[in-house]
């Protein structure tokens, strides 16, 4: 698993890593029952304080994206098809939010940017 913190970007380390793992676990990168690097060596390997590590995984263990194992790696639970899609989607609005902005401010018609979207997404499948 690859995780990168952009100390100067403004978004807070524990959100990057949240929304990395959040991304890992809905493209199938991070599979049911994969462990994850503890706190310590994820704080060493990334040069940042143990209590942001410590509240990123709180944070995914509240959305049941990690599972805590006493003594032992968080893991990633099994999960339903169906909630699994779900955050596969809520991954997808995410990453397109920037794009819809984009579109406005060009003043592109919604219809125009979906053909430019599917085609792109036909080119990808070529």
């Amino acid at each position: 698993m690859i995780l990168v913190v952009d100390l100067h970007s403004g978004i807070p380390v524990y959100r990057q890593l949240v929304e990395q793992i959040r991304f890992h676990v809905a493209s199938g990168l991070l599979k049911p029952g994969d462990e994850v690097p503890s706190t310590r060596t994820l704080s060493a390997r990334l040069g940042v304080n143990p209590m942001t590590i410590s509240k990123a995984f709180g944070l995914l263990e509240e959305d049941h994206v990690l599972e805590r194992r006493p003594g032992l790696p968080h893991i990633v639970p099994r999960q339903r098809r169906a909630k699994l899609h779900t955050t596969r989607l809520r991954q997808l609005e995410q990453a397109l939010r920037p794009v819809v902005t984009k579109t406005r401010q060009l003043e592109l018609e919604p219809e125009e940017a979906v053909q430019v979207f599917r085609r792109l997404l036909k080119k990808q499948e070529s």
